[in-house]
């Protein structure tokens, strides 16, 4: 029996080098570092990738400036605004919450945060009037991962984006300070566009869900982050707010004018973590990181939840986080073009279809990206994660990071 066993494990263990993908690191390397200078050539000042497998860095590259004035180079350790590439941060935070026992993806968003009980709604009549109705049904804490909450970014679409940006003007111009509660309140005050559930609409859901991870966990959103994801991990360049002895290795952010040239971008709104709202902690937006960091959270969830011996997350939590779950009725309204072939998990993209998008990664891959072109790709089938560094505006994601996509799988053998 004992010979039995020996020889089933061997068998075993054969079929998992035979089933264990490897990937070329000379086709990684030929290809990815002309593609990375080619997008410096024609877009960003300067801009860094890494990509691992199975636990291993099998690329990493810097190309062109943090600074094109100073002619600070890109380095390793440079630190980049990754805006909405925080929402991966924050949606693993509050499902690590969920794994605890301590809410229900179905529960009502009051349960934990009162001001939304009641929640009322803009809304059309007959006549095209909007007026403002009940409500049909509560706002789930689900509805905040996936974005089906029925709050907005501010903007001029429609009367729920009109009433936050007059909301976020009135603090400006008093010199209110803003914290994640005080937003739950204000956003709260204010009709969503459409019934809960009904629509998908990118928005200050992750912003909220950050104020519910507050008040669950009883920490500050940044020092819960650091407790449990950052420290853990050997996250040490992640933060909303950067040092003053770490600010010198911050990139630039830069504006590419119609004539290509590039302008630095120096509003404030693009840094209100430093200037007009610096207590604030953006769920959705606020993090800021380097190359490094964001690739071993990355892998972290690439590797089923572990990443040095550190369990940060569940196996079977992740899978919940990257399935589709947008149902028939929302899909419409997430029509992003490059992102055709992906449906919306819980705070991610996930790939469901192919051939729809054109696209050679596994079905399962997800992540998100960031306004000013950062990038984070998660395959724990393959057990992937690729993690893309610039600062752009406008970021040319819908050209940069599907040939990066491309070029990673087509090396996997």
């Amino acid at each position: 029996m004992a010979e039995i066993e020996i020889i089933d494990i061997r068998i075993y263990e054969k079929m998992r080098i035979v089933n264990e993908r490897k990937i070329s690191l000379n086709l990684l390397h030929n290809r990815l570092h002309p593609l990375l200078k080619s997008f410096v050539e024609k877009g960003p000042a300067g801009c860094s990738m890494q990509v691992m497998h199975n636990n291993e860095t099998v690329f990493k590259d810097v190309v062109g400036f943090a600074d094109k004035e100073t002619k600070m180079l890109m380095k390793e350790d440079t630190i980049f605004r990754i805006y909405s590439m925080t929402k991966v941060v924050t949606c693993v935070a509050a499902l690590m919450l969920y794994e605890r026992g301590l809410f229900l993806l179905n529960d009502h968003l009051s349960d934990y945060l009162p001001e939304f009980k009641n929640s009322k709604v803009y809304e059309k009549n007959e006549g095209g009037a909007v007026e403002v109705v009940t409500a049909s049904r509560p706002i789930l804490v689900k509805d905040l991962f996936t974005m089906t909450s029925g709050l907005t970014y501010g903007g001029n679409e429609n009367e729920t984006q009109i009433q936050v940006v007059k909301e976020f003007e009135k603090l400006v111009k008093n010199r209110e300070s803003l914290t994640n509660h005080r937003l739950s309140q204000i956003l709260a005050s204010i009709p969503l566009a459409f019934h809960p559930g009904d629509q998908w609409h990118y928005g200050l859901s992750h912003d909220i869900l950050g104020a519910l991870i507050e008040v669950i966990s009883g920490k500050k959103l940044g020092e819960f982050f650091q407790d449990e994801i950052f420290t853990p991990l050997g996250m040490n360049d992640t933060f909303f707010r950067i040092p003053d002895e770490k600010l010198h290795r911050l990139a630039s952010l830069y504006n590419r004018e119609e004539d290509g040239r590039l302008v630095k971008n120096e509003n404030e709104e693009m840094d209100m973590q430093f200037h007009i709202f610096p207590e604030y902690e953006s769920g959705g937006a606020g993090l800021l990181s380097t190359l490094e960091d964001y690739s071993r959270f990355a892998h972290m969830l690439a590797n089923g939840g572990e990443f040095n011996g550190k369990k940060i997350i569940g196996e079977n939590t992740i899978k919940l986080m990257a399935t589709n779950h947008l149902t028939k009725q929302q899909t419409p309204y997430y029509n992003w073009d490059y992102l055709k072939g992906y449906g919306y998990g819980l705070g991610v993209r996930t790939l469901t279809d192919q051939a729809v998008g054109g696209i050679n990664s596994s079905i399962g891959e997800f992540g998100w990206s960031g306004l000013a072109g950062t990038w984070v790709l998660i395959d724990p089938k393959e057990k992937i994660s690729a993690v893309y560094m610039q600062q752009l505006l406008p970021n040319f994601e819908a050209f940069h990071q599907p040939r990066l996509r491309s070029v990673i799988y087509g090396a996997l053998k």
